[in-house]
C-alpha cells in the first residue's frame, strides 16, 4: 500500500515537472481574464498579477475565492497555487471578490476601481437576496444604479420602457406589491430624475452609502452549535462577531466588537471566544467542519487587522493614494466645471441663434406682409384713379349739358313774342328749363365735389403707397442687426478661458462645505426613503411578506439594528493607542 502511494506521488511529481505551466481563469464582477502561470507560482504572486491587470492598489479588501467540497474557500497567499485544495481541471477558475468590507465606504475606498468592484458585488448580492433590502430602499438603490449606467436623466432619450430589460429590484420586493413593471419603472424614474448632475462614481458611492446601512451588509454567516446543542448562526463582519437565531439574520442575539475580544482560538471543531473582560463568560461553539473553522479564523484575523488599521495613522502608501485621489477628484471637479461652463455657453449660443432665427423669420413675415399691403395699396390707388377720371368726365358732361340748357333758355326768351298762349307755354317751358338747369347745376356741383373727394383719396392712397415702400426698405435693411454667424462666432471665441488659483481655492472650500452638508444629505435621504415607503405601502400584499420582512419592520418600529448591540467604539487617536495595546492571540 505504501509503495503504491509512493509510486503514485512520484508519478504526480513527474507530471508536474513535465508540465511547467498551467492556465488560470479569473472571473471579476465585470469581466474574465486568463493567465498562463508557472507551476511554482504562489498565491500572492497570482493575486498581485490580477491586481496589476486591474490597476488595483487597495488589495487588502480582496481575495481569490473558489469552491471545494460544497464549501467556499480563499486562496492562501503564502502557499503555491497547485499545492492547495483547488479544482484540478484547467483552466483553474477563481472568483476575484471582496473578502472584507469597509466600515465607511466613503472614507475608506480611495480608488474608483475599488469603489466600482464593491458596487457591482453589493448590487448582485442585493438582487440575489443575499442581503435583505426593504422595498423603499430597493427603489432608491435602483435609481442610483440606473444613473450609474445611463448618466443624467433626459426625457427625450429615456422614454417609458427603457428599463424593461433591466434587473433592478429583488424578486421578493416585486412579488410583495400589486404593481406592474410600468409602475415600478415610473417610481424608479421619478427618483432617477432627481440625481441629475452626478457622475457615475458619485452615483455608485451613493449606492454604497445606502447599502452599508442594511443589516446583512458585509456579514458572513456560518452554521454553529452551542454547548446546549442549539443551532445558531455566527456572523463575522467589519465590526465584530454576532450570534443570530437561525430564522433571524437581521438582529443578533449578542455581539462581540473586535475591541472587546481578547482571544479567539479553535481546537478541532470547537471554537472559543474570550472577551477582554476576564469576568465575562467565555463563549464556545462547535462548527460542522474543520475547514469551516479555518475559514472563520481567516475572516476574524483579516477583519480584526483592518479594524485596528483604521484606528491607526494611515501608512505612507495609503496617504499617497488619498493625496492622489484628492488631486484627481479636484482635477475632475475643475474639468466638470469647465465642461459645464462650455455646455452652458453652447446652450446660450444655441438659444441666441434660435432667437436670431426667430427674429429673422418674424422680419421676413413682416416684409411679406408689407409687400402684400403695398400691392393692395397700389391696386387701390389704381382703382381710385380710374374712378376719379370717370367722375371728371361725368362732371364735364354735366357742365356741357348745363350750358346747352342755358342757351336754350335764352333762345326761348328771345323768341317769346308770340301770343299769350305761347307766352304761357314758353313761361312754363322756361320754368321747366330753369328747374332742369338748376337740377343739372346741383348735379354738376355734386359731381365736382365727388371728383374732389376722389382726388383726395387718390393722394392718400399714393401717400400710403409711399409709406409702405419706405417701411419695406427699413425692414429689408435694418440698422445694427448682427447675423447669426456673427453671434455664433462671438460665442465661440468666448469658449476659451484660463484657470486661476482662485478656482482651486474655491473648489477646496466647496469640498469642505460638503462635509458640513453631510448630515443634511443623510436627513434628506431618510425623508426620501420614508416618502417612497409611503407611496407604495397601499399596494403591499401582507400575506407575501417573508420572515425577514416582518423582522425588518419590527426593527424599524423599535429603532434597533445590528449596531445597537455595540458599545460605542472609540475612534480617536487616544482610543487607538489603547486598542493597540490589546492582545489578540491566535492559538491553533
Amino acid at each position: 500500500m505504501a509503495s503504491a502511494l509512493a509510486a503514485k506521488m512520484g508519478f504526480n511529481s513527474l507530471l508536474r515537472k513535465q508540465a511547467k505551466n498551467f492556465s488560470v481563469r479569473i472571473c471579476t464582477m465585470e469581466s474574465d481574464m486568463e493567465f498562463n502561470c508557472e507551476v511554482k507560482l504562489k498565491g500572492k504572486e497570482l493575486f498581485d498579477l490580477v491586481c496589476r491587470a486591474l490597476g488595483l492598489r487597495e488589495t487588502w479588501f480582496f481575495g481569490l475565492q473558489y469552491n471545494v467540497k460544497d464549501t467556499v474557500a480563499w486562496l492562501k497567499m503564502e502557499k503555491r497555487v497547485l499545492d492547495q485544495e483547488i479544482p484540478k481541471e484547467e483552466p483553474i477558475t477563481f472568483q476575484f471578490l471582496a473578502k472584507f468590507y469597509p466600515e465607511n465606504a466613503e472614507e475608506e475606498l480611495v480608488q474608483d476601481i475599488t469603489q466600482h468592484l464593491f458596487f457591482l458585488q453589493v448590487k448582485k448580492k442585493i438582487l440575489d437576496e443575499e442581503i435583505h433590502c426593504p422595498p423603499e430602499a430597493s427603489v432608491l438603490l435602483a435609481s442610483y444604479a440606473v444613473h450609474a449606467k445611463y448618466g443624467d436623466y433626459d426625457p427625450g432619450i429615456h422614454k417609458p420602457g427603457f428599463l424593461a430589460e433591466e434587473e433592478l429590484l429583488p424578486k421578493r420586493v416585486i412579488n410583495l406589491y400589486q404593481m406592474t413593471p410600468e409602475m415600478w419603472e415610473e417610481r424608479i424614474t421619478a427618483c432617477y430624475a432627481q440625481h441629475r448632475g452626478r457622475t457615475r462614481d458619485e452615483a455608485e458611492m451613493e449606492y454604497l452609502k445606502i447599502a452599508q446601512d442594511l443589516d446583512m451588509y458585509g456579514v458572513n454567516y456560518f452554521l454553529i452549535r452551542n454547548k446546549k446543542g442549539t443551532d445558531l448562526l455566527l456572523g463575522v463582519d467589519a465590526l465584530g462577531l454576532h450570534i443570530y437565531d437561525l430564522d433571524n439574520k437581521l438582529t443578533p442575539k449578542c455581539s462581540f466588537p473586535w475591541n472587546e475580544i481578547r482571544n479567539i482560538s479553535y481546537s478541532d471543531k470547537e471554537f472559543t471566544i474570550k472577551p477582554l473582560d476576564k469576568k465575562a463568560n467565555v463563549f464556545k461553539f462547535n462548527s460542522s467542519r474543520l475547514r469551516v473553522n479555518k475559514l472563520i479564523l481567516q475572516l476574524c484575523i483579516g477583519n480584526h487587522d483592518l479594524f485596528m488599521r483604521r484606528r491607526r495613522v494611515d501608512s505612507l502608501e495609503v496617504q499617497q493614494m488619498k493625496a492622489q485621489a484628492r488631486e484627481e477628484h479636484a482635477r475632475k471637479q475643475v474639468e466638470r466645471q469647465r465642461l459645464q461652463r462650455e455646455k452652458q455657453m453652447r446652450e446660450e449660443a444655441e438659444r441666441a441663434r434660435n432667437e436670431l432665427e426667430r427674429r429673422l423669420m418674424h422680419l421676413q413675415d413682416e416684409a411679406q406682409m408689407a409687400n402684400d399691403a403695398l400691392l393692395r395699396s397700389e391696386q387701390t390707388a389704381d382703382l381710385l384713379a380710374e374712378k376719379a377720371q370717370i367722375a371728371e368726365e361725368e362732371a364735364k358732361l354735366l357742365a356741357e349739358k348745363a350750358a346747352e340748357a342755358e342757351t336754350e333758355m335764352q333762345r326761348i326768351k328771345v323768341t317769346a313774342i308770340r301770343g299769350q298762349e305761347e307766352r304761357r307755354l314758353i313761361e312754363q317751358k322756361m320754368i321747366q328749363a330753369e328747374m332742369l338747369a338748376l337740377q343739372m347745376a346741383e348735379e354738376s356741383e355734386r359731381r365736382a365735389k365727388e371728383a374732389e373727394h376722389l382726388k383726395q383719396d387718390l393722394q392718400e392712397a399714393r401717400e400710403s403707397e409711399r409709406r409702405a415702400k419706405h417701411k419695406l426698405l427699413e425692414i429689408m435693411n435694418p440698422a445694427g442687426t448682427a447675423s447669426p454667424l456673427t453671434v455664433e462666432e462671438g460665442c465661440r471665441e468666448n469658449l476659451s478661458f484660463e484657470f486661476k488659483d482662485t478656482d482651486m481655492k474655491r473648489l477646496s472650500m466647496e469640498i469642505e462645505k460638503e462635509k458640513v452638508e453631510y448630515m443634511e444629505k443623510s436627513k434628506h435621504l431618510q425623508e426620501q426613503l420614508n416618502e417612497l415607503k409611503t407611496e407604495i405601502e397601499s399596494l403591499k400584499l401582507k400575506e407575501r411578506e417573508t420572515p425577514l420582512d416582518i423582522i425588518h419592520n419590527q426593527n424599524a418600529e423599535q429603532g434597533t439594528s445590528k449596531h445597537s448591540n455595540f458599545k460605542k467604539v472609540p475612534n480617536s487617536r487616544h482610543g487607538a493607542q489603547i486598542l493597540l495595546c490589546l492582545p489578540f492571540i491566535i492559538r491553533l
